[in-house]
């Protein structure tokens, strides 16, 4: 089964999702991974990486923890298998890394179709059940810049393209989850 959890900043959504994976690994031969999308850019992103590293490892020591910042396509399909859950944490960082990157040149058009096409085909053929996180951003006033615009309008398509392929999918709000899509009840004979 597939999850999209969704929340704004400091809404719980990661803590959810992280607690999925422990209620995971807490079964016999069940392991579970997390691909990681931040970059760190300044002092204060570095601050809190390690913060983040170091509560994850007190709350879910078992969690495996491979840093993807680029690549999230070929690392699902890399890292997917029928007993191993994949945690994502979170789209967001990720789209930031490829159309606004702290170093470098954004990706264009061309490229930025071709990643998400990756991460949408390497989420269909996933095994194993997949947990995405991201920032639903989309509810406040339109950003001035053309940039932003530009970013929030891709993270809203993103969304719609994997919620559509998500068994469920979970707002977080205040802390609290909001079951937004969730799989058919099973009809008994």
């Amino acid at each position: 089964m597939h999850e999209l959890i969704l929340g704004g900043q400091r809404s719980g959504k990661s803590r959810c999702a992280e607690s999925r994976a422990a209620h995971w690994l807490a079964q016999p031969s069940r392991p579970a991974v997390l691909l990681a999308t931040a970059l760190a850019g300044d002092a204060e992103m570095v601050a809190r990486i390690a913060q983040h590293r170091a509560d994850r490892a007190l709350r879910i020591p078992d969690l495996d923890v491979v840093e993807v910042p680029y690549d999230l396509g070929l690392a699902l399909r890399q890292h997917s298998a029928p007993q191993r859950l994949v945690l994502v944490d979170c789209l967001t960082l990720w789209l930031t890394n490829l159309l606004m990157p702290i170093q470098g040149v954004p990706l264009g058009a061309a490229g930025w179709a071709q990643a998400k096409q990756a991460l949408i085909d390497s989420l269909q053929a996933a095994p194993g059940p997949v947990l995405l996180v991201s920032n639903e951003i989309g509810w406040g006033l339109s950003p001035m810049g053309a940039e932003a615009r530009h970013f929030v309008d891709e993270l809203g398509r993103l969304h719609q393209c994997i919620a559509a392929r998500c068994d469920r999918v979970t707002m977080i709000v205040a802390g609290i989850e909001l079951s937004v899509k969730s799989p058919a009840p099973r009809s008994t004979p």
